[in-house]
């Protein structure tokens, strides 16, 4: 084992380094965040639009059985004249969703709403391909786009539409709030993963003038900006952030509001979040392999160009934590030089990765939960788990990353939605390709030897520092693996598997 000491210690170093430069961007982030909230910024708008223009609200759904009514009437109850107001149900439903939608639309037209039901019998380029069909036959100026899960709230149009009084801005991006915050643990934790894109990330981009992308939802654009850009593409799993990063290259600005909140669920469930999870990681290293080149060779200012390799790149980070995760256990074995020339040389390496690693993502999240008047020890109470739940995605969030870098397609799976209701039967729009090996065996294998090696751990003086974050490793692997396994292997699917709100029940 000692002959492999060297090149292990130069993996070792390289994953770590990774890490570190990743969690350096994080603390960038916070930073810049901070120092943006002490300036006025670019939030307010100048004048106001008059008359008011054109709007096409678009409602892309498939099989949204359970909140299609909540959602089309939302959109029909938003404050804006109702001469200028189209709304559009872009509906690819195969199930009873599309009689419920079309009667919903129907009902809601009688009252004098001007509503379009827009029924495609294929899934062609998928939301991309809804959004464009509905383009064909838009009234509106400008397009706001709501997904399914999304209540938007009565004002939403009168706060962001004024914005457009700067002929550059070419979009406005509303921020997400939960309406399921508190349900589950895995609720709480997925919605403080949001607010650290949302608070932080979106907020620490637009106010220091770095590119950022449009979320797929609670926004507005600019139907000329849209066209300007080439239009909705659908190559990527991620067409919202395909979209955004062209419209910025042909010079388009935008503008995130974070004071204007728009509301949505969170996937209740294990199942459902690890597929919204790959989706969003595939598509950004789609979008990544796509455009940085070009963006790395255009007329951008170096720093816009640095955060768009950060943004785009960040799902590489999971896959880096599971090769380091995968050196845990020969780490073991294996006698490092750096054990003998100098202890304190190998306490220190471990000092630096964790400020720059864990405390990173932990500053993160914590200063977007301060950020919204959150209680501090409710959230740190929870920061165990979402570092726990952190790892326990890296497998699904890897496996997202090496398909998108090998070319490998995948359909667009829609995150499903259950408005509050307790699921009991499998939703075949979700229902995973079978595998050779079943969804949850490897992260319940992980689990099981980051199990061993606490064990390991603690018998060995000179590793029980680590027990803490194996401890963590264990128990997000397993709290990931368990249920997405049962949803695997039970005839009722992934109905009823979220994890409870009690840490101590988890």
């Amino acid at each position: 084992m000692q002959s492999l000491a060297l090149p292990f210690l130069i993996y070792y170093l390289s994953v770590v380094a990774v890490v570190c430069v990743y969690g350096l961007h994080r603390y960038w982030m916070v930073w810049a965040f901070l120092r943006s909230r002490r300036t006025k910024g670019p939030e307010s708008h100048a004048a106001v639009m008059e008359p008011l223009p054109r709007v096409t609200v678009q409602l892309p759904m498939f099989n949204e059985r359970r909140v299609a009514e909540r959602i089309i009437e939302a959109a029909c109850a938003i404050d804006y004249p109702r001469d200028r107001l189209q709304i559009q149900v872009l509906d690819d439903s195969t199930d009873e969703s599309a009689t419920i939608a079309e009667a919903c639309c129907a009902s809601l037209r009688e009252a004098g709403n001007n509503v379009e039901y827009v029924h495609r019998h294929n899934r062609e380029g998928f939301k991309a391909g809804a959004l464009a069909r509905g383009l064909e036959t838009a009234t509106g100026d400008f397009i706001a786009v709501f997904d399914a899960d999304f209540v938007p709230p009565a004002g939403i149009l009168h706060d962001t539409i004024h914005h457009f009084t700067v002929p550059a801005i070419g979009m406005v991006q509303a921020r997400w709030s939960h309406l399921n915050r508190d349900d589950s643990l895995l609720t709480q934790v997925q919605a403080m993963y949001l607010d650290g894109h949302f608070v932080i990330e979106q907020a620490a981009r637009s106010r220091n003038g770095r590119w950022f992308n449009f979320n797929g939802t609670a926004g507005v654009w600019r139907r000329t900006t849209i066209e300007d850009a080439g239009g909705w593409h659908h190559d990527t799993l991620t067409e919202d952030t395909d979209l955004s990063y062209r419209a910025q290259l042909r010079g388009w600005k935008f503008r995130y509001l974070p004071d204007v909140c728009c509301p949505a669920e969170v996937p209740p469930t294990v199942s459902a979040f690890l597929s919204q999870q790959h989706r969003w990681n595939k598509g950004l290293i789609q979008t990544a392999i796509k455009l940085l080149p070009t963006i790395l060779r255009s007329d951008a200012s170096i720093r816009t160009k640095i955060e768009a390799w950060f943004h785009l790149t960040s799902p590489l980070v999971h896959l880096f934590i599971l090769l380091l995760v995968l050196l845990v256990l020969p780490a073991m074995f294996v006698t490092l030089p750096l054990r003998h020339a100098s202890p304190w040389m190998s306490i220190g390496l471990g000092v630096l990765f964790l400020i720059l690693g864990a405390l990173a993502a932990c500053t993160f999240y914590l200063a977007s939960q301060r950020a919204q008047g959150l209680g501090m020890w409710k959230t740190l109470l929870r920061l165990p788990a979402l570092m726990a739940i952190g790892v326990g995605i890296s497998v699904v969030n890897s496996r997202a990353v090496v398909e998108a870098i090998f070319g490998r397609q995948s359909p667009f799976v829609r995150t499903p939605k259950y408005n509050g209701d307790t699921v009991s039967e499998i939703d075949p729009v979700v229902k995973r390709q079978r595998r050779l090996i079943p969804n949850g065996a490897l992260e319940i294998a992980l689990g099981l030897l980051m199990t061993a090696c606490v064990v390991m751990s603690v018998l060995r003086p000179h590793t029980i520092v680590a027990t803490p974050f194996l401890i963590l490793f264990a128990a997000g692997y397993l709290a990931i693996g368990i249920p997405a396994l049962r949803a695997t292997l039970t005839k009722h699917g992934h109905g009823v598997e979220s994890i409870p709100a009690n840490p101590a029940a988890a």
